[in-house]
């Protein structure tokens, strides 16, 4: 079976495919100690002589102007991608932070309720 044609999705997929004609950008997530970060990978794809498509990491010289158009679009979508991962993280801190200050909240009310007033010990 062809993998490129397989409809269960790898371990690992670009996030983003981007194209020019012939060539492609294949945008990939990557996770470091530092948290998630962006790789970008171009290749030229052409078909061998038994029609099966591949492709390679080499340029020829009418492709290196494509290749750097396709880059700055790569370099915009990266740039995209890394926004929208912090926006994410942000508001699921918001959300923790939301949950703590609830819960503060309602520890602090339940010991107030608990404790009798200053004035009505004795």
């Amino acid at each position: 079976m062809d993998r490129d044609r397989d409809d269960t999705p790898a371990a690992n997929q670009p996030v983003d495919v981007l194209r020019d004609s012939n060539l492609k950008a294949s945008i990939w997530r990557n996770e470091a100690d530092k948290g998630p970060f962006f790789a970008t990978t171009f290749a030229r794809t052409y078909k061998d002589e038994d029609g099966q498509y591949r492709d390679t990491h080499s340029f020829v010289g009418s492709d290196l102007l494509k290749l750097s158009e396709l880059a700055r679009k790569a370099y915009d979508r990266t740039t995209a991608l890394r926004r929208e991962e912090r926006e994410q993280a942000r508001e699921a801190s918001d959300g923790r932070d939301e949950a703590r200050r609830a819960e503060f909240k309602e520890q602090r009310s339940a010991g107030v309720q608990k404790e009798k007033p200053r004035g009505q010990q004795r």
